[in-house]
């Protein structure tokens, strides 16, 4: 059996369906005018912030229904994938987020239909 460390902990984690698994960024505590918020105001956020870590495989599509339906066919579930990768830093709507911890680490798994906006660094 393959030990766990730090750089294959999250290999074993399956994102399914149209999930997305993000580690969020530590909300800021202060104002663009240096003013402390409390913590009931960083929760009420509606729009945070995160990188994308591991993505589910997408939407499934359905198989084209074939003229002999007598004919026995290999089932295999096609999927479109979805726009997140891994490495993206995602804007998502806070209300639809899940939290959880995981390894004592803090992530949120979120619908791809809840991400309003991705940042990549490679080119377009």
């Amino acid at each position: 059996m393959i030990g766990i460390t730090a750089d294959n902990k999250l290999k074993r984690l399956i994102v399914v369906g149209d999930r997305v698994l993000i580690k969020p960024k530590d909300p800021s505590d202060r104002t663009s005018s240096g003013l402390y918020l409390p913590p009931t105001v960083q929760e009420k956020e509606e729009i945070r912030s995160g990188y994308v870590i591991k993505v589910g495989p997408g939407y499934p599509i359905p198989n084209p229904t074939e003229d002999e339906p007598w004919k026995e066919t290999e089932e295999k579930v096609k999927y479109m994938p979805l726009q997140a990768q891994e490495g993206d830093v995602a804007l998502y709507l806070q209300r639809n987020a899940i939290e959880l911890q995981y390894e004592g680490e803090q992530y949120v798994i979120v619908p791809q239909g809840s991400i309003l906006m991705l940042e990549r660094l490679e080119e377009l």
